[in-house]
């Protein structure tokens, strides 16, 4: 599992680094203003999942899921609801790897 860092957009924009998706998943920071895109250079399409630690009522909340279509991008933001309270971070897996990159984009 990778850690992801967060790259802060400026006044004057930026050319985000882009990190191959690791196989067991990765963890990112979590915030307002903070989204993960997510590039698939695959030719089917990929689901992103963001692990959801809380409860409401005693009730698991459900994981978030994304579908990334084949040879295309999304934007997941990473709002606080997503940290998880061991490691204050989000854990984010994805259904495939191959040809996938991602980048923590902050706002």
């Amino acid at each position: 599992m990778a850690i992801l860092s967060a790259q802060r957009i400026g006044l004057s924009g930026l050319q985000p680094a882009y990190s191959a998706a690791a196989s067991g998943g990765d963890q990112a920071p979590v915030g307002q203003g903070l989204v993960l895109h997510v590039r698939n250079g695959g030719a089917s399409s990929v689901t992103v999942t963001v692990a959801t630690p809380g409860t409401v009522g005693g009730l698991a909340v459900a994981d978030a899921e994304q579908s990334v279509p084949a040879a295309g991008a999304a934007f997941i933001p990473l709002a606080a609801t997503f940290r998880d309270p061991m490691t204050g971070r989000a854990a984010i897996t994805y259904s495939g790897v191959t040809t996938v990159t991602v980048a923590v984009l902050q706002v």
